[in-house]
């Protein structure tokens, strides 16, 4: 039999943008920066934590599995058993699915899962030819040996290369994130238009619920070593409009692509963390759950088209719990390009699509925008690829709780041609 899971509480740091150095804090400082607060407002000691899961894609060489060291930081004991999960742009939902399943089976009762992840920390790195040459001079036995290889030493090989293009880039298909979101725009006839229309929208969402302070629940400051305070999410951009954005210039298809920095998510650096619990944890510390978590899918199709992720992962979720796109009160779907996510609309709404791709004998219909993303989304909050997962399952309870609504799915695309999705319901 398995055991019901709860999601009690959770809190993230403010996504910070990256601006073209490493920013504050490391991904570990960001997982204490946001696990410091959510740990101390609990009726217990974190030493009472089954297991810490932490999500993170770009882990630096100071910290190797930092959900160990942030458990570490976080005094949650020696003997707190901690790792970290990666899975691109799912790992902070992959540390809640892990996490679930756990929880579900009766192993454990209470397990804190979060993501983590300072894109501005992304590591500089040589060209393979500048690392072969290294290898050949370090290993040269005399200094007439060293010489020698002097005269084929060039220059050009040893400018660096930043980390996180090569990241971005999908080795099989060659293609960058970007470049994939251009041929979704392509086959679903998404105009530049509509795209940066769709950014816009984010935006100002985002800047209501900051301004209305529905994320107070939600964001906690970060401070960093030198006392500066960082309290909110600081890419989002109230001013923004389509006028505005129609002057910037395609960054991957010139000159008649549809993706731009203005309608794609932002580089950032954040984190989040959420506790689940066991029923049996709830009882004994008094807990007040805001979600339980009810399932989860993973998805996969071809690289090329990895924005459709979401599609996937997320129709085989209803399917299993008999549901229709009219059965979810509210979607978190992760923002990686604005064309992306019209493109999942469109692809639910598309005959051929939901015949050949996902087996219906009907489109499945449309997903209404008062229901998506109602306090925007990455375009406007920015994307810390290992953190995006947790957040969106995190805000989507809180928008549930905030509504009254019973039931939503937070799912994205995973860069490598994926899609998570995870269905939760609101505790009344």
């Amino acid at each position: 039999m398995t055991q019901p899971v709860y999601l009690v509480d959770g809190a993230r740091t403010p996504f910070i943008k990256a601006r073209g150095k490493p920013g504050p804090f490391t991904p570990v400082d960001l997982a204490v920066q946001a696990g410091r607060p959510l740990l101390m407002r609990q009726p217990f000691s974190p030493k009472e934590f089954d297991e810490v899961i932490l999500g993170c894609v770009n882990v630096i060489a100071d910290e190797m599995n930092p959900a160990r060291v942030a458990a570490l930081r976080l005094d949650m004991g020696d003997e707190m058993p901690a790792f970290t999960v990666q899975i691109n742009c799912g790992s902070g939902m992959q540390s809640i699915d892990t996490a679930f399943r756990y929880i579900q089976d009766g192993t454990r009762d209470m397990i804190l899962a979060g993501g983590t992840e300072a894109l501005s920390h992304s590591p500089m790195i040589l060209k393979r030819d500048a690392v072969e040459w290294l290898g050949e001079f370090n290993s040269s036995k005399s200094i007439w040996d060293r010489l020698g290889k002097t005269t084929s030493f060039r220059p050009g090989d040893f400018k660096p290369q930043i980390g996180l293009e090569r990241g971005l880039t999908d080795p099989i298909t060659d293609l960058n994130m970007g470049q994939t979101a251009e041929i979704l725009a392509q086959i679903f006839d998404i105009s530049r238009e509509q795209a940066d229309e769709y950014a816009t929208e984010s935006h100002h969402r985002l800047a209501r619920a900051q301004n209305e302070g529905w994320l107070a629940d939600e964001v906690t400051p970060a401070f960093d070593r030198d006392g500066v305070a960082y309290d909110h999410d600081d890419g989002v951009r109230p001013d923004s409009s389509v006028e505005k954005l129609a002057k910037l210039k395609p960054a991957f298809e010139r000159p008649f692509g549809k993706v731009t920095p203005g309608n794609a998510s932002q580089i950032t650096d954040g984190a989040c963390w959420v506790i689940l619990a066991s029923e049996r944890a709830v009882e004994k510390w008094g807990l007040k759950p805001i979600a339980k978590i009810v399932d989860s899918e993973w998805g996969a199709l071809d690289p090329a088209i990895m924005g459709l992720g979401p599609v996937v992962s997320s129709t085989r979720l209803m399917q299993r719990h008999d549901m229709g796109l009219d059965n979810v009160d509210l979607w978190e779907l992760n923002e990686a390009f604005a064309a992306q996510v019209l493109a999942c609309l469109a692809a639910w709404e598309d005959e051929t699509v939901c015949r050949d791709v996902l087996g219906l004998d009907h489109p499945l219909g449309r997903i209404e925008r008062d229901k998506l993303n109602i306090d925007g989304g990455a375009i406007s909050l920015g994307h810390p690829v290992g953190t995006s997962g947790n957040r969106i399952v995190l805000h989507l309870a809180n928008a549930l709780k905030r509504t009254g609504k019973s039931r939503g799915i937070a799912t994205e695309c995973i860069g490598g041609g994926q899609g998570g999705a995870m269905l939760i319901e609101r505790v009344i």
